[in-house]
């Protein structure tokens, strides 16, 4: 069969699965491939300006939407996995749009597990590696697998394409030592750094000696300025970094952003909290890469208006709910950080599921500092599969507001949304109940569907 054909058949069933509101990314993605394996290597070769893929555990659709909202204001047309379909087959969806303009740019987020396969296929140009948590153990493995597995792309990569790493991440940054072709980004602001690791760091030693690496600056988890006692290895200095960085709540933040061209002074970023300036980082540091000015840069994330379910505010019945998803505990931890920043108690909906897709074991939630949230919660409303272990996390955080568990997200929502202060909602989902609840959404009409 040919080429043209086997499209035409993963176009149609594209077609078909939008039709039913199912998302139409992997569907289609899945046929194309089972009808052509070698796809994504045929499909990538007609972007006329190459490919960058963007993968970490935490923040990479965001990033991506980053990068894609800068590219636009630079004029780059984009063949980009928008809905968030970053394994193969979603690669493989994006790809079907592929060949329209001789100009298009491939800009692709790619699961961590995931990267070796496609990066093989699709031979990017351009590598952002932001970051390694530990994230679905019985999925991924521990930590070192994924840095093992990363390596070894760098390494069959190594003077093919450029990689754009955080210095701020050990695991990442030790990708580049020795390599051309590298480029860091990190965070220099130690005022805002905490005096010590925090209880969820993952990546404490030297990869290279096994000592423990003393930190001088501690900014999210294990990301900050460390050095090895035993051997010397340190951060690298980063050519792209935000020097100072103020975080206000839920309304953003503003970083002075030093970039290799030059400055962006007083950038104000939409997004809240301290992950999303280490997005904002790696998104700049990717599109002037990728050709963009620095007058881009600041347009597309002054004017970033989020990612899907990542810092969504939607008005649902006369009150507004804020989307922040949590998976594991170093992302889980910078949320409840930002949320300890407003005024005030304020009102949770938590849902927590352990589907493949959020890793069946849920004991990320007791090395979360919940505790956090003690004194602040004016109302708890927990739902999804384990809502009765979210519930108990709560009590033994300290949260002594009134909590409701009901498993089914649809009733938990409503009664959240009835309850409480009348004030913002801000909903803190899982991933799978993340799809749920923005499907949920999207029924009601308030929504538009994800893959639109």
């Amino acid at each position: 069969m040919l080429l043209a054909s086997k499209l035409a058949l993963a176009r149609a069933a594209r077609g078909g699965s939008r039709r039913l509101r199912r998302g139409g990314t992997t569907v289609p993605g899945r046929v194309l491939l089972r009808l052509e394996p070698r796809a994504i290597a045929l499909l990538g070769r007609r972007l006329g300006r190459g490919s960058a893929v963007i993968s970490a555990t935490n923040g990479k659709t965001t990033t991506a939407a980053m990068i894609a909202a800068i590219m636009a204001h630079a004029g780059v047309a984009l063949v980009h996995n928008r809905a968030g379909s970053n394994m193969n087959w979603g690669v493989a969806t994006a790809l079907l749009d592929a060949g329209h303009s001789p100009a298009e740019l491939g800009l692709f987020e790619v699961d961590e597990a995931w990267l070796a396969a496609v990066a093989r296929d699709l031979e990017p140009d351009v590598f952002v590696l932001s970051n390694l948590f530990r994230d679905q153990l019985d999925r991924y493995g521990e930590l070192e697998l994924l840095a093992d597995r990363w390596a070894e792309v760098v390494a069959e990569r190594a003077g093919r394409s450029k990689f754009l790493l955080n210095a701020d991440d050990p695991l990442v940054a030790d990708l580049g030592r020795g390599q051309a072709q590298v480029t860091y980004f990190g965070v220099e602001d130690a005022s805002i750094a905490s005096p010590e690791l925090q209880h969820a760091a993952d990546s404490k030693r030297c990869r290279n000696c096994g000592a423990a690496y003393a930190y001088e600056s501690a900014y999210l988890a294990h990301l900050g300025h460390y050095r090895c006692q035993s051997c010397g290895r340190e951060r690298p200095r980063p050519a792209v970094a935000a020097e100072r960085v103020a975080l206000h709540g839920m309304t953003g933040a503003e970083i002075d952003l030093r970039l290799r061209e030059g400055r962006l002074d007083r950038l104000r970023l939409p997004l809240p909290g301290l992950y999303n300036v280490y997005n904002a980082i790696a998104a700049a540091a990717a599109a002037v890469e990728l050709g963009a000015s620095p007058a881009a840069v600041r347009a597309g994330l002054e004017g970033f208006a989020g990612a899907f379910g990542r810092v969504e505010t939607i008005a649902v019945g006369g009150r507004d709910l804020s989307i922040l998803l949590v998976k594991n505990p170093a992302g889980a931890n910078e949320v409840l950080r930002t949320l300890t920043l407003e005024d005030g108690s304020f009102d949770l909906w938590l849902a927590l599921n352990d589907h493949t897709a959020d890793g069946r074991d849920v004991s990320w939630i007791w090395d979360a500092d919940f505790e956090l949230l003690a004194g602040r919660v004016h109302s708890a409303t927990c739902s999804g599969t384990r809502a009765e272990e979210m519930a108990l996390r709560l009590k033994y955080a300290g949260v002594e507001a009134p909590t409701a568990v009901e498993r089914d997200l649809g009733r938990s929502l409503d009664a959240a949304l009835a309850g409480g202060d009348g004030g913002a909602l801000y909903a803190l989902p899982t991933y799978t109940a993340l799809l749920e609840l923005r499907d949920l959404l999207a029924r009601r009409g308030v929504a538009g569907r994800w893959a639109d």
